[in-house]
């Protein structure tokens, strides 16, 4: 199992998950021109995506799902809240290629086995997701504005994690932003500081844990020294062993595998 980003932040977000034959895009925060782009710098072509799937309506997460959906034939999933809200209707989905999802049913797509998870955050249905296949799990939580116990109870048994710092609440309260977006970035439904993402994974981090990928990371309100020290404060790792995915190229594509789980099992 494998996974990469083409572009992580306020400007565009989407995520690659693979598995044998099936290949997931999760979130399409891009024009499809510049979309299209990054996912052959990723060495894809856009035939190969068996579905696009989507958090929420936010323009950052589906300004090319529209596109991308009619002009490849790409299939899309989502909540009926995001379906219904009114940026995709400004610019409707084929119904043919669209799944309702539920956030509360896992559903599966190919040789992928995917777990919604309802989020606090200010859209409308908002949900992010587990991917499982075979023995393998990968978490991405992104978008979230405060951390509740069904999120902690599914993200346990990660073997990889993408895990949005969104902001560092000094760093945001003393920024450029006026203060009714510093409310919201900050507040219940809107963004993952520094501390609240260090403390979901302390209380989540196991040695199954794998590989850790930092996103959504604010270009002007956070910073990278400040995001590692939070978290290897919280779970006593090595620096070097965080990974950031960024605006502008994401992150390469990063692989599960089976030799690793079984040193794991082994040490024991």
């Amino acid at each position: 199992m494998r996974f990469s980003s083409i572009g992580s932040g306020s400007e565009g977000n989407g995520t690659l998950i693979a598995y044998g034959d099936t290949l997931l895009l999760l979130d399409c925060g891009f024009s499809a021109k510049e979309t299209v782009r990054r996912l052959r710098e990723k060495g894809i072509e856009p035939e190969q995506l068996t579905a696009i799937l989507v958090t929420h309506e936010h323009a950052d997460h589906i300004k090319g799902v529209s596109v991308m959906s009619s002009r490849y034939n790409i299939p899309v999933y989502l909540t009926w809240g995001t379906f219904c809200c009114k940026p995709l209707q400004q610019r409707p989905l084929v119904e043919s290629l669209v799944t309702i999802i539920t956030p509360h049913d896992i559903f599966v797509v190919g040789s992928i086995e995917v777990q919604p998870v309802p989020v606090p955050h200010d859209a409308r249905e908002p949900t992010q997701f587990v991917f499982s296949a075979s023995q393998w799990r990968i978490g991405v939580l992104t978008d979230v504005g405060s951390i509740t116990s069904h999120i902690t109870n599914v993200y346990k048994d990660c073997d990889a994690l993408l895990l949005e710092c969104n902001h560092d609440l000094e760093l945001l309260m003393n920024g450029p932003y006026p203060q009714s977006l510093k409310r919201r970035v900050a507040g219940d439904f809107g963004h993952l500081n520094n501390q609240q993402s260090a403390q979901l994974l302390k209380s989540i981090y196991s040695e199954r844990l794998q590989q850790l990928v930092i996103t959504h990371v604010s270009q002007k309100n956070n910073a990278l020294d400040r995001v590692k020290d939070a978290l290897v404060g919280a779970v006593g790792c090595c620096s070097d062993w965080i990974q950031i995915a960024d605006q502008k190229t994401g992150i390469e594509w990063q692989v599960l595998t089976r030799k690793e789980r079984i040193i794991e099992e082994v040490s024991l």
